[in-house]
């Protein structure tokens, strides 16, 4: 399963297709798009030194989400990011992946909405991230709240002037006070006998988001709160 995730990620994050290999330009593409009506943003670092780390589990959350609903991956340079675009519940949705490195992914959620203006960042932005605080694999939604230590969530609330940002928290473990320091253990990579748990955590918030376009929030978080 980890070399399955491995080469999923080495697609999606390596380079973007040609104009001749997709058949038309990305700004053709782009222009012809109805704007998204959810922006959902998973956050991590670029490169494939970080690729399976703890601290990437944002982006294999989207990954997987993409996979599930046949979206490619493109380099958006103006967003500094990556993105897809995939269908959920009918409404156009924007998979980002900045590529700002982890303290930094607030430039590129802001330039997102700054292109699509009529995204209320209160209203159609989840952030899916990885939480210390919790078991490796348990999920957590959050319609708002603090950032709770991680930068990445720190820098977009930062940057967006509200904490009202609805997030997905995906459990990573903590190393305990015996363990390797935290910035360590968040850039080590998840250990090969948690490849299940992790292969059935990111499906499960893969199905979370996309009810989360379908249902209200707080039925969503309910369900999948009391799942894990």
């Amino acid at each position: 399963m980890f070399d399955r995730l491995r080469d999923l990620l080495r697609g999606a994050f390596g380079r973007s297709p040609s104009a001749a290999e997709t058949g038309i330009a990305p700004a053709t593409e782009e222009a012809s798009r109805p704007p998204p009506v959810w922006l959902v943003v998973g956050l991590g670092n670029p490169g494939p030194e970080y690729a399976l780390t703890r601290h990437n589990a944002g982006f294999l959350v989207l990954e997987r989400m993409a996979e599930r609903h046949g979206a490619a991956w493109d380099d958006d340079a103006e967003l500094q990011a990556r993105v897809a675009w995939v269908d959920l519940a009918g409404a156009p949705t924007l998979l980002l992946a900045p590529q700002t490195y982890m303290n930094r992914s607030g430039q590129s959620v802001e330039a997102a909405l700054a292109r699509w203006t009529d995204l209320d960042p209160e209203r159609d932005l989840v952030v899916v991230y990885d939480d210390l605080d919790l078991p490796t694999g348990r999920l957590r939604l959050r319609p708002s709240g603090g950032a709770g230590g991680h930068r990445g969530m720190g820098d977009i609330q930062a940057v967006l002037g509200t904490k009202a940002i609805r997030r997905l928290r995906f459990g990573v473990g903590h190393p305990g006070k015996d363990g390797p320091p935290v910035v360590d253990y968040v850039l080590s990579p998840f250990p090969e006998d948690e490849a299940s748990l992790l292969e059935t955590a990111i499906l499960r918030a893969t199905e979370a988001i996309e009810e989360i376009a379908s249902d209200d929030f707080a039925a969503v978080m309910g369900r999948f709160n009391a799942k894990s």
